[in-house]
């Protein structure tokens, strides 16, 4: 690996102060074909995403979104394609299509960072004031927002773990002991 792609992973930080500048259109569009590449389960891509830049939008999504504390000028909203699900027929319990959800944010999240943005994902909303919002069909349910911009001058650094962690301490070899 090499260590500009560790330096990366190593850097990447949740961000909840962003400037109202604008992101450019490439940028999201490079965040975009990196999320394409991200892993996904029997490679069958349910995952859409819908990318909302309108103030009054945004204004209206954060409304319902109590965990969106950043004011960024993009969100990327990862929807699952229950069409897609369905057509393999998967069950909706099929934890691959929640992995997908993951692998896709983190994956946006390392473009962002790599772009020089900030990035943060947001869980905690209503997805039925979500879907009204947005217009979306009824195959589309939306799992996460990644919020993206600048980092603000005054935003906090990430947060350090309370104890230096090693991968020494997560990891055990061939059984628990």
């Amino acid at each position: 690996m090499s260590e500009a792609v560790l330096n990366n992973i190593k850097t990447r930080r949740v961000v909840r102060e962003m400037t109202g500048e604008p992101v450019a259109r490439e940028q999201i569009e490079a965040i975009l074909e990196a999320a394409r590449w991200a892993p996904s389960g029997g490679n069958l891509r349910p995952n859409r995403y819908i990318v909302i830049q309108d103030a009054e939008t945004r204004r209206l999504i954060r409304l319902v979104s109590p965990g969106m504390f950043q004011e960024a000028p993009v969100l990327i909203l990862i929807c699952t394609n229950w069409d897609v699900a369905a057509e393999h027929n998967l069950p909706p319990t099929d934890r691959a299509l929640l992995i997908d959800v993951g692998t896709a944010a983190q994956t946006m999240m390392l473009a962002a960072h790599a772009l020089g943005l900030a990035s943060g994902p947001v869980t905690s909303y209503s997805k039925e004031a979500v879907k009204k919002i947005l217009n979306l069909p009824e195959s589309y349910s939306p799992e996460m927002f990644i919020c993206i911009g600048h980092r603000a001058s005054t935003a906090q650094p990430g947060m350090r773990a309370w104890k230096k962690i090693t991968w020494r301490d997560l990891t055990h070899w061939e059984r628990f002991k």
